[in-house]
């Protein structure tokens, strides 16, 4: 991956015009296996991140053996290679998901998983760091489908997750940011009067797998605060900049709440109609 010189500060990554909601903590009906890992893999490390971001700050010591992650691995799965996986980044410090989710789930095969103390209030760099240690040790750690390697989040956890699948295209081959995304190109703010400037700058390269074979589905709400915003990020970020599989999916009545099972359904089958690229990444 080629480095670049320009970099970012990090409070760009969250736009002035962005709030940030959780989810209702629901039970989930199936049990959560908790996970550790022992080591960081490389392209969790500090100087890749960094030179993947091009932000400012460095990132701080990260002891993974010291993290926690929650899997939800149904009784349906199968270790055959057809099953993917779901990355979730919970705006919560808990990643639990809602118990209504679980069956969607299962009908597209996804295993789901989601790092413990990861939500709104960590550090960025941490987020993203965790949600690429969970897509490279679920890889090593079950044999799954390497083309459904998907990413998804909340608010806050929506915009790191459209982070993800930008700058770590390489990793993820489907992306879901509910009701919250960032972009990495000045976009005007929804009255139009000003330009807000990027929150990110991706790697050359990995932008343009993200271009060629990454599909989104950018998830918002009718009545949701950043609707505007998803609008402009669609039309004016990646409609504008050519990437080949963006979709959005709007919900009728709702606000900035989680979508119920029937959105998150519709918006895999919309993730899952154009076929990705080949495995780009090999564990």
């Amino acid at each position: 991956m080629r480095s670049h010189r320009l970099f970012l500060p990090l409070i760009l990554f969250l736009s002035p015009f962005a709030g940030q909601g959780e989810p209702p903590r629901d039970k989930v009906r199936s049990p959560l296996e908790t996970l550790t890992f022992s080591s960081l893999p490389e392209h969790a490390e500090a100087q890749e991140v960094k030179a993947r971001l091009h932000c400012l700050e460095n990132p701080g010591p990260m002891a993974l053996s010291a993290e926690s992650f929650e899997l939800l691995r149904p009784a349906d799965f199968r270790e055959d290679g057809s099953w993917g996986l779901l990355v979730w980044i919970s705006p919560n410090e808990s990643p639990r998901i809602p118990s209504s989710w679980e069956q969607v789930l299962v009908r597209h095969k996804l295993l789901c998983i989601g790092a413990n103390n990861a939500g709104n209030k960590r550090d960025i760099l941490d987020r993203i760091r965790l949600a690429v240690c969970a897509n490279i040790e679920m890889g090593k750690r079950f044999k799954m489908d390497p083309k459904r390697m998907y990413v998804a989040g909340f608010s806050g956890g929506g915009r790191v997750a459209s982070m993800l699948g930008v700058a770590y295209a390489d990793l993820f081959t489907g992306v879901i940011p509910m009701m919250g995304v960032n972009f990495y190109t000045d976009l005007p703010s929804p009255d139009g009067k000003k330009l807000f400037p990027p929150q990110f700058i991706p790697d050359d390269e990995v932008l343009q797998i993200a271009k060629r074979s990454t599909a989104f589905v950018l998830l918002t709400g009718e009545k949701d605060f950043n609707r505007a915003e998803t609008k402009i990020v669609l039309e004016q970020g990646f409609h504008k900049e050519g990437f080949t599989a963006c979709r959005s999916l709007e919900i009728p009545g709702i606000g900035h709440v989680m979508p119920g099972a029937q959105w998150l359904d519709q918006a895999l089958v919309l993730l899952e109609r154009k076929p990705v690229g080949e495995p780009r990444h090999k564990p």
